[in-house]
């Protein structure tokens, strides 16, 4: 399981034109789930999400969580993030989870965030979405489990 996590000022996604999912400071989630994910990857990923350091103390560095500095989650599905794009100009698509398993695992791994206190929104999964941010930093991380 991969997030390809950004800190942001805000971040919004739409589906035809309707914000489905918002969010002021926090994190925006890209989230791709791979086959051979399971509930126990999904929670480790959504505890190192939510745990990851990435937001600025009182001197300025990169101290405090998500949590710790009372900022929110968005998570879109992003089915691309499992490609391997080792050979060739295309990419292969063949390491990405089945798309149920993959949406059931989309939302336990949002369910996990919610659980832990944090507000979370969503995209739509498999919809063709836009998603607007403003990055902060701008920071991005790569978290794999």
């Amino acid at each position: 399981m991969i997030a390809l996590i950004q800190r942001v000022q805000r971040a919004s996604v739409s589906v035809n034109q309707e914000v489905v999912g918002e969010i002021d400071a926090g994190l925006l989630v890209l989230l791709g789930v791979e086959k051979g994910d399971d509930n126990a990857r999904a929670e480790r990923l959504a505890e190192r999400v939510l745990g990851y350091r990435i937001f600025s103390d009182e001197q300025g560095k990169m101290n405090l969580s998500v949590r710790q500095a009372g900022g929110s989650v968005l998570v879109v599905s992003q089915f691309t993030l499992a490609a391997d794009t080792q050979k060739g100009m295309r990419p292969s698509f063949s390491g990405g989870a089945e798309p149920a398993e993959a949406e059931r695992l989309y939302e336990y791994f949002s369910d996990c965030c919610r659980k832990q206190g944090i507000t979370t929104a969503n995209g739509r999964f498999a919809a063709d979405m836009q998603v607007s941010l403003v990055n902060d930093g701008p920071v991005t991380f790569w978290l794999q489990v």
